[in-house]
C-alpha cells in the first residue's frame, strides 16, 4: 500500500502479487493489477523468486519494489531481476550480498573502520561455543540473512546455548529461507539507534538523521521516533558520518539503514545494515519532507539525484506506533482473525499506513502488523500528545490488538521523559501490560510532558520550534 501510493503519484501503474491467504487483502484491491503467486506458506509464494518474476513478465512490469520483508534483502533475487531485464528498486546485488549478510557486513565495516560489537561465527555447536566463550556471556544468536527479531535468541549461560541455537536456526530457515546464524556480544541496557542513508548511482550519498527504535518486544521494534531523545546533534552527526562511510565502502545506492547500539556513555557499535526500506521510515519522511519510496524509484531509474549533506535538514519530531494484531498480556502472541470494525484516526499531522479494512482477515502465516501510526509535532511533546489523541480515536474489534499497550506507554513517566532502552518493556511489565486504567496516569503525565517541553525548548537548538503551534514547518 505504501509503495503503490508513491507510484500512483509518480504516474506509474502497479501490480500486486498475493498468496492464497491474501486473496482479499487491501493491496490487491488498490493495485492496478493483481497476480496470484501461490499457497499461503511464504516458501510457496512470497519467498519463491521465480513466481514473483513470472508475475512481472506476464504483466509487462519493468521494475520490482521488494517491500520490507521476504525477498527484500535477498541478493540472489536482485541478481535474478537483473538477468531477467527487470529493474530491482533497491541496491545492487553486490552491496546486498555483503551487507545483507550480517557476518559479511561486520567484516566489511571492520575493514572500513566502523565500530562493531564483538562477535563471530556459529556454523556448528562447537564453533558457537568457542565464539560465545571468547566474547563472554550473555550473547545474542542472530540470523545472518534476516531481521525483525526473527531467528534471534538471547543466551545467558552455556547450558542454554545448544537449544537456543537450534531454535534460532529453525526460525531463520522458516522466515528467510536460510538457517545461517552468528553470535555477538549482548550489550546491556543499550538504546537501538539507526541512521537512514540514501545514495544514487552517481556517488552521491547522504544520511537523513536518526531514529530511536529502542522500544521492542521479542527483539522486534514496536515504537520508533526521531530525534533520539538523548542524543546530541554532535553524536548524531558522527554516527551519520560513519553510516555514510560504511555505505560508500560497498558502493551502496538506494535507501538503506545502518543500525547501531548506543551505550549509556555515548559509545556506539554497528549492529547491522538493512538493505531495504525500513518499516519505520515514515518518521524520517515527516521531519525531512522526503518521500523515500519516490527517491528509491528515482535512483533505480538512474537519475543523478544530486544529494548533498548540507542540504538535508529536518524540523520537528515524529513518533510511530506499530499497531499489531497481538495480545500483549499473553507475551505479545499473534492474534489473527477477522476484523469486525475498523476506524483509523485522522486530523492534523496524523498518518496511518494501514493494510486492512472491516471484514478483512489478518492471516496467521505472516507478521500480524495492521498499520503504522505516525504523528508529527514541532516538538517531541506535541508529537507525543498528538499520538495519545490518535490512539484514543483508533478502533479495531474482532481481534486483540496492542492499542491499549501503546496508550499506557505514551503516559508512562519514563517514556514521556525519553528515558528508556531496549529492555524498557520487560522492566515495566506491570505498568504496560497490566490492567491499570490509563486515565489515572494521564493528568500527571501531561503535566510532566509540558514541564519537560518547556525545559528542553529553552536549550534545544537541534530544530526550529519557534513556529506557532500547529503551523506548517515547511512554510
Amino acid at each position: 500500500m505504501r509503495v503503490m501510493r508513491s507510484l500512483r503519484e509518480l504516474g506509474i501503474r502497479s501490480v500486486a502479487v498475493f498468496s492464497e491467504a491474501d486473496r482479499h487483502a487491501l493491496h490487491t484491491r488498490i493495485a492496478d493489477e493483481a497476480v496470484y503467486i501461490g499457497a499461503a506458506p511464504a516458501r510457496e509464494s512470497y519467498l519463491d523468486a521465480q513466481r514473483v518474476l513470472d508475475a512481472a513478465k506476464r504483466t509487462g512490469a519493468d521494475a520490482i519494489h521488494p517491500g520490507y520483508g521476504f525477498l527484500s534483502e535477498n541478493a540472489d533475487f536482485a541478481e535474478a531481476c537483473e538477468h531477467a531485464g527487470i529493474t530491482f528498486i533497491g541496491p545492487a546485488a553486490s552491496a546486498m550480498r555483503v551487507m545483507g549478510s550480517k557476518t559479511g557486513a561486520r567484516a566489511k565495516m571492520i575493514e572500513a573502520g566502523v565500530p562493531v560489537t564483538p562477535g563471530g561465527d556459529a556454523a556448528s555447536l562447537e564453533e558457537a561455543r568457542r565464539t560465545a566463550e571468547r566474547v563472554g556471556y550473555p550473547v545474542l544468536i542472530k540470523a545472518a540473512f534476516g531481521g525483525g527479531g526473527k531467528g534471534m535468541r538471547l543466551v545467558h549461560t552455556p547450558v542454554e546455548l545448544e537449544s537456543a541455537l537450534e531454535r534460532a536456526r529453525s526460525e531463520a530457515l522458516r522466515a528467510f529461507g536460510n538457517e545461517t546464524v552468528y553470535i555477538e556480544k549482548a550489550i546491556i541496557n543499550p538504546r537501538h539507534v539507526e541512521i537512514q542513508v540514501l545514495g544514487d548511482k552517481h556517488g552521491n550519498t547522504v544520511h537523513l538523521f536518526e531514529r530511536d527504535c529502542s522500544i521492542q518486544r521479542r527483539h522486534q521494534k514496536v515504537v520508533e521516533e526521531t530525534p533520539c531523545p538523548v542524543a546530541s546533534p554532535e553524536l548524531i552527526a558522527k554516527m551519520g558520518e560513519v553510516a555514510v562511510k560504511g555505505a560508500q565502502a560497498v558502493g551502496y545506492h538506494s535507501a538503506g539503514t545502518f543500525e547501531f547500539l548506543l551505550g549509556e556513555g555515548g559509545q556506539f557499535y554497528f549492529l547491522e545494515m538493512n538493505t531495504r526500506l525500513q518499516v519505520e521510515h515514515p518518521v524520517t519522511e515527516w521531519v525531512t519532507g522526503t518521500d523515500l519510496v519516490a527517491e528509491m524509484v528515482r535512483v533505480a531509474n538512474g537519475e543523478d539525484c544530486g544529494y548533498h549533506q548540507e542540504r538535508i535538514t529536518r524540523r520537528g519530531a515524529s513518533i510511530q506506533c506499530r499497531i499489531y494484531a497481538e495480545d500483549p498480556q499473553s507475551g505479545f502472541l499473534p492474534s489473527p482473525g477477522v476484523i469486525e470494525a475498523l476506524r483509523s484516526p485522522g486530523g492534523p499531522w496524523v498518518r496511518d499506513d494501514g493494510g486492512y479494512y472491516p471484514g478483512s482477515e489478518v492471516p496467521s502465516y505472516y507478521d500480524p502488523l495492521i498499520s503504522k501510526l505516525t504523528t508529527y509535532g514541532a516538538t517531541r511533546t506535541e508529537a507525543l500528545l498528538r499520538m495519545r489523541r490518535a490512539l484514543g480515536e483508533y478502533v479495531v474489534t474482532g481481534i486483540r490488538t496492542n492499542l491499549a499497550f501503546h496508550q499506557k506507554l505514551c503516559v508512562h513517566p519514563d517514556f514521556v521523559a525519553g528515558q528508556y532502552d531496549t529492555g524498557f518493556i520487560e522492566k515495566n511489565r506491570e505498568a504496560l501490560l497490566g490492567y491499570a486504567d490509563v486515565e489515572q496516569q494521564e493528568e500527571a503525565a501531561l503535566a510532566a510532558a509540558i514541564a519537560l517541553s518547556v525545559h528542553r525548548e529553552s536549550r534545544d537548538t537541534r530544530f526550529d520550534v519557534s513556529a506557532p503551534r500547529g503551523a506548517s514547518p515547511w512554510i
